[in-house]
This record gives C-alpha cells, sequence and structure tokens, in this order.
C-alpha cells in the first residue's frame, strides 16, 4: 500500500518542527492533498490567496519578517509559473521560502491531459534546490527517504544562505478521502552551523592589503535589519583612509562618517575630479545596490582590488573588476579589518566628507523653493512617516527618490523587492510584511506598480497596520530623467502614461481613501492617515510632465561650480 497521501501528515509534523507555521495556499484541486494536511493542524497559520502572483509575494513578505520559510502551496499547470516572479526574487534577496506545487503522474505529461506542463524543475534558473516527491511511498526505506528529503528541502532554505526551494509533488487520483497521518514520530535534522574558518594565508593577504591601501571604500547593499554589523563599520569608518557607502535599503544607521544619499554625491563629481575621488580598493557586502551612479563611477575608475563579501561564495562582479570573493558572514571579515588599528594618514574620507556636505547643503536650499512634483512628496511624505515603522518602497521611482534623503527616523526599517526589482509584487509583499509586523507598515508606491498589483489586495488579511501610499504621475515617471527614452520620440510607449485613479480599487476592497493634490492638502491627509485605525490609501497626484524637469534641475544645481 502507497503511503504518498497519508504520508503528507508526517510531512507537515516535520516542518512544525523546524518551526515553519505560515502556509499560504492558492486555491486548486491538484493540490487538495496538501491543503487537507495543511488545514487539519491547528497550530499552523494558514492563508487562502486566489492570485498565485499575489499569494507568493504575500508568502516573501511573511518570511521577510519573521526570517523562518513560509510555504506556498499550489495546484499544477499554469499556478507554479505564476509563482515565479516572487521565488526569482526571493532567491536574489535571500529570503527562505518552500514552494510546494502539486503535478500530475509522470505518465500524463505532454499527453494532452488538463493543467498540466513540465512542471518539475521549473525554477531552475533561480532556486537553491528542487525536489521531486516520490509518487509511491512503500513502508521502510522509501518511508525514511521522504522524510530526509523534506529535512533537506528546510536545510537549504537556510544554509549557508538563506533561499527558495522547491519540491514537486505528483499525486495519482483519488486526491480525496484519505487521513493525514500525523501520529508516526518524525526525525528531525538539526540546522547545520557553517562553522566559518579562515585560512592564515588568506586574512594575512586581506589585511596587508588594507593596511597598505590609502583610499578604501565599502559599499553596503541591501540588507535585512539586524545583521549586526553597524558598529564594526562606525569604527572601521573612524580611519581617515576609508569610506563607508550606506543606503537606505541597507538598515544601518546614520552616521557622520558614513555617506548617504550616494547619488546625490557621485553626481558633482566632474571627469577632472574622478581620479582624486576614485578608490585603489572597494568592498561590497549585502545584496542589491540602487545606485546606478556609483556603479558607473567605479567601473570607470578601475580600482585595483574589488572584495565581495558573501557567506554563500558567490561573487558579483557590479563593475567589471573582481578580484577576490570572500566566503564568509560580513561580520566575520569586519571584524578582521577592525582590528587592524594601522591608521593610514590619508585626505580620502575628508574629501568625501566635504562633497557630501556640500551636495546637503545645496539640496536643502533647492528643495526649499520647489513646485509640487514627485520631489517634494518625498520630502513631505518622507518627513511624516513615524520612528519604529516598517517602509516598504516600489521600484523604479520610489526606491530611486528615497536614496536622495537622509532618514530622519533613527529605528526606521526599510525594506524592498531589489533582489530582481521588478515591479510585481510591492503591495502583496507590504501586505505579507504587515501580517507578522510589530509596527505599522508604510508602502509608497508609483501608480504603475500599485495597479500591476491591485490583486495584492484580494484577500481577508489586511490589517489596520497596512497604510499604502500612491505616488500618481499618470505613468512610468521614471523613463523622463533616465537617458534614452524621452529623447526616442517613443516615450508613450515606455512610461504607459493614464487617467486611473486608485479610489475604485480602494473602495472595492474597504481601504480608507484619502487624496491629496498640493503641498497643504498633503500634509494634511498624511496625518489622518496616520491617525486612520484601517488599512489605508492616500493617492497623491502630482504632474508628469514637471517631475522631469524638477529632478533634472535637481542634478544640475548639485554639480554647479563653486
Amino acid at each position: 500500500m502507497s503511503l504518498s497521501k497519508t504520508f503528507l501528515g508526517r510531512v507537515v509534523r516535520i516542518l512544525e518542527s523546524h518551526g515553519i507555521r505560515h502556509i499560504v495556499i492558492s486555491p486548486g484541486s491538484r493540490n487538495a492533498p496538501l491543503i487537507l494536511a495543511f488545514t487539519s493542524r491547528p497550530g499552523l497559520e494558514v492563508f487562502t490567496i486566489p492570485d498565485e502572483r499575489s499569494a507568493a509575494h504575500f508568502a516573501l513578505g511573511l518570511a521577510q519578517q519573521t526570517g523562518k520559510p513560509a510555504v506556498l502551496v499550489c495546484t499544477s499547470g499554469t499556478a507554479p509559473l505564476n509563482y515565479s516572479p516572487a521565488v526569482a526574487e526571493a532567491f536574489y534577496q535571500k529570503i527562505p521560502m518552500l514552494v510546494f506545487t502539486a503535478d500530475r503522474p509522470a505518465d500524463h505529461i505532454d499527453q494532452g491531459d488538463g493543467q498540466t506542463i513540465r512542471q518539475n524543475g521549473i525554477y531552475n534558473n533561480f532556486i537553491k534546490k528542487s525536489f521531486l516527491f516520490p509518487q509511491e511511498i512503500l513502508p521502510g526505506t522509501e518511508e525514511a527517504n521522504a522524510g530526509y528529503l523534506i529535512n533537506e528541502a528546510v536545510l537549504h532554505t537556510l544554509v549557508p544562505e538563506p533561499g527558495p526551494v522547491h519540491i514537486n509533488f505528483p499525486f495519482t487520483e483519488p486526491l480525496y478521502g484519505f487521513e493525514p497521518d500525523f501520529s508516526t514520530p518524525v526525525q528531525t535534522l538539526p540546522v547545520p552551523d557553517p562553522g566559518i574558518s579562515l585560512p592564515d594565508d588568506l586574512v594575512k593577504g586581506i589585511l596587508r592589503t588594507w593596511e597598505n591601501t590609502r583610499k578604501k571604500m565599502i559599499i553596503t547593499g541591501q540588507m535585512l535589519p539586524g545583521h549586526g554589523i553597524a558598529g564594526l563599520l562606525t569604527r572601521i569608518s573612524e580611519d581617515q583612509s576609508v569610506v563607508v557607502m550606506t543606503e537606505t535599503t541597507s538598515n544601518l544607521p546614520v552616521h557622520d562618517q558614513f555617506i548617504t544619499g550616494i547619488d546625490k554625491v557621485v553626481e558633482t563629481i566632474l571627469p577632472e575630479e574622478e581620479q582624486d575621488f576614485a578608490p585603489e580598493l572597494v568592498i561590497t557586502l549585502g545584496g542589491h545596490i540602487v545606485s546606478r551612479k556609483i556603479k558607473s563611477f567605479i567601473s570607470r575608475v578601475k580600482p585595483s582590488e574589488h572584495w565581495h563579501i558573501t557567506p554563500a561564495g558567490t561573487g558579483m562582479d557590479m563593475f567589471g573588476r573582481l578580484t577576490r570573493t570572500l566566503t564568509a558572514p560580513a561580520n566575520v571579515i569586519l571584524e578582521i579589518l577592525e582590528k587592524s588599528r594601522r591608521e593610514n594618514i590619508s585626505a580620502f574620507r575628508e574629501q568625501w566628507k566635504i562633497r557630501a556636505t556640500r551636495s546637503d547643503q545645496r539640496m536643502t536650499a533647492y528643495m526649499a523653493n520647489i513646485p509640487f512634483s514627485d520631489l517634494k512628496v518625498f520630502e513631505i511624505v518622507l518627513g511624516s512617516i513615524p520612528g519604529q515603522s516598517l517602509l516598504h518602497l516600489g521600484n523604479s521611482t520610489p526606491v530611486r527618490y528615497h536614496q536622495l534623503f537622509r532618514q530622519k527616523q533613527p529605528k526606521l526599517r526599510v525594506f524592498g523587492n531589489r533582489g530582481v526589482s521588478g515591479i510585481d509584487g510591492t503591495v502583496s509583499t507590504a501586505a505579507g510584511a504587515a501580517w507578522t509586523a510589530d509596527a505599522p507598515v508604510y508602502l509608497i508606491t508609483g501608480d504603475m506598480g500599485f495597479f500591476y498589483d491591485a490583486n495584492g489586495l484580494w484577500h481577508d488579511y489586511l490589517l489596520e497596520n497596512l497604510k499604502i501610499i500612491v505616488i500618481n504621475n499618470g505613468g512610468g515617471g521614471i523613463f523622463r530623467f533616465i537617458d534614452g527614452p524621452a529623447e526616442s520620440g517613443k516615450l508613450p510607449f515606455f512610461e504607459a502614461p493614464h487617467n486611473l485613479s486608485a479610489r475604485p480599487v480602494a473602495e472595492m476592497h474597504g481601504l480608507n481613501y484619502l487624496q491629496a493634490k498640493d503641498d497643504q492638502t498633503l500634509r494634511e491627509r498624511l496625518s489622518a492617515l496616520h491617525r486612520n485605525p484601517g488599512p489605508s490609501l492616500l493617492e497623491i497626484f502630482t504632474p508628469r510632465e514637471t517631475n522631469g524637469f524638477v529632478l533634472k534641475a535637481y542634478f544640475s544645481e548639485l554639480k554647479r561650480p563653486d
């Protein structure tokens, strides 16, 4: 007798033993055995979200906040394909997820059966590991192997770095009428200790280069809060030869020695000054770096060394100059560098600080006189968000505008789908994060990102701590200030102009709706947004034609000669 369906009770028990509690189900029939198993356990928190793309991003938000794998469950056919954007995002953002896809039996594939595609290994280009669950499980060795498979899948979501893992479950009919086996004891494999041990010759080589280099730069990419490296970077930044560049998505505190708002500083460096500001050694850590300007600058000045720190040992040659991948957690490498107390006499840090201070002063003066626009909206909105909140940023303009401003709330935690930087899932991810968050969750998104993920509101899990801010500039505003689209004569095909409002969407899903079209009204509506007791949406209309001019003039003012 096959145990393939009753064994699902033991699958659930193994997941529970690893502390996994959140299960996001996309309704279907082929996944009925998994649905019946998960919904039979009262200790689990089971969600049902109809749109698979939204469901997957909701799970992403859950896992992002808890640090534990969220489990996705869907039927066969195109359903697994709709999980793909969130799976790819989890892979590149290093967020743990378990993707359970139900499938037809192997002999049904490519035979004209409904909802049937080649599903095994469907995410292979952006998954940590894929498993095929046995179609039939016989008592004895096969039971033990199936249990080991589930344990191994969980461990792969966590070490050496988090990420998504896929298990494909081929189910024969009947799909109903069985009892999951929750009574048989299960074995849980412990999470292995990576046991970082760097060779002495590697450590000596790192220190030799570090101590003898007079122009060093550390750039931090996207990191989740709680990474534990803020103090190390602060002490390292006391070295006159070190420039530490941070982005708001790095979730590092604002510090006088750190260069924040990277774009507004790099933009001021004239061609004849580049070698003065050029580092000899660049160290990158964390994930995606938002600033295109620093990537372009480092690529042009060609530092002698680029080291990338990553526990998984996967190098990122973002400047075309990668010379060393340091396979260790960031704190391990930074502790080695911090203990090297040799002070280099160098003007490198001070030179960058002087330029950053000038940029801040010019920005303050410029902002005092600009018209109502995207840039002005961000100044007002970011200044109003309560401290200790979670801030989710949509891609394209929201995350880039946010990088221009110095963060005033030291305990604000900043998130964004910057692993792949796609437009999908911004609303859904924020909604998932809000479900487990211990604070208000604010999402700032553009109109295109909001409408693209409007189905992210199509479920019953919107909590009162979720506040959505939609900046509606009538299309893809980013294409008015990046080089190329505006000059092509084909701008409408890039920015997709429209006259839509988010009001009907908000009202359909029961959100409190607010609207603003000028400075004064915006300040009033923000105050109301913060006070509203339920999930709310504030839509801010800005002038599409003006936004690009204001931003371009801003950068021109920053690099104006003294």
